[in-house]
């Protein structure tokens, strides 16, 4: 009998399903996968607490989940929910919804909160499945809504890690308020987005990395816009290959067009529209420390990421 699994990944930004069979060989066989976005961690970097409305949102977002696990026969799932529920202060009644919606498929799931370090193993982990070891070391970056994960390991598993507090949403809020942002706004974003990386780089050896990946919905859209795409295509945008010079054109375009504009484009998801931008000077700033302290000359877009990572951890 098939071993079907599922998991849900629930960010600041986005929720994601996959459900898939575990194969003999230890490795996945997608049945159905699939990302909506709730913005669930709309204004928590001001407020402290998640808004109900997006509760609600996420909510929703979970029964439609549920449903197609239930339909699909899946007999285990495990919900990680990341960066926008570490810290609310009603983060209960977060966790009380995921309960009762899980339950509906396997009883007693729930959502867990995991650690920015396990986070950054479960995205590093998935994130380089399908590369050849030979181009490791690996550093996979996770840009989320929330927060930026950074890994650095080769085939035999993770060796630092780090979760920086910062991501398309948050950098947004805080720093981005234009339509299109001004250069002042742009530069302050950057000047953000440099000073909360530093950690990171600072406790993650990057120096010893061959090949970047980079992972999650800001990465795979600006991929996705620098292939002219006409809309998102999941295939053609796994592993495609940027050029740290293509990457910043890219990005300087993102985050200099106005919000129309970003929504005007055939691979823009309508809920990355207004964090886009925020999402294209952090990848600026990776890229720019990259190439100083290892070198590195291209960024390597993968589909796969943390969701593939949660379901091997159950497989």
């Amino acid at each position: 009998m098939t071993d079907r699994v599922a998991a849900v990944d629930c960010g600041t930004n986005s929720i994601r399903l996959l459900i898939a069979d575990v194969l003999g060989d230890g490795r996945l066989a997608d049945v159905h996968r699939e990302m909506r976005i709730v913005r669930l961690g709309q204004g928590v970097d001001a407020t402290g607490a998640l808004a109900p409305e997006a509760i609600e949102r996420t909510r929703v977002a979970l029964a439609d989940y549920a449903a197609l696990m239930r339909e699909a026969g899946v007999g285990r799932v495990r919900m990680v929910a990341t960066s926008a529920t570490r810290d609310a202060a009603n983060r209960e009644d977060f966790f009380a919804m995921a309960r009762a919606e899980l339950g509906t498929v396997v009883p007693g799931a729930e959502a867990e909160v995991i650690t920015g370090d396990e986070e950054a193993r479960l995205s590093f982990r998935g994130a380089i499945g399908e590369l050849d070891s030979a181009a490791g070391p690996f550093v996979v970056v996770d840009l989320g809504g929330g927060s930026t994960e950074l890994v650095f390991g080769d085939s035999a598993g993770v060796q630092a890690a780090f979760s920086a507090d910062i991501g398309c949403v948050r950098i947004t809020e805080r720093c981005l308020p234009g339509n299109p942002p001004t250069a002042e706004q742009v530069g302050a974003a950057r000047e953000f987005a440099a000073e909360r990386l530093a950690e990171a780089f600072a406790r993650v050896p990057v120096e010893g990395a061959h090949t970047w990946v980079g992972v999650a919905g800001t990465m795979t859209t600006i991929a996705a816009v620098a292939l002219d795409l006409p809309e998102y295509d999941s295939e053609r945008v796994h592993l495609t290959r940027l050029g740290l010079n293509d990457l910043r054109a890219v990005c300087d375009r993102l985050i200099g067009l106005t919000h129309d504009e970003r929504a005007a484009l055939g691979p823009m998801h309508p809920g990355r529209v207004d964090v886009i931008g925020g999402g294209g000077v952090i990848a600026e700033v990776l890229a720019d420390e990259l190439s100083r302290r290892a070198g590195i000359s291209e960024l390597v877009v993968s589909e796969h990421d943390i969701l593939d990572g949660i379901a091997l951890s159950i497989a």
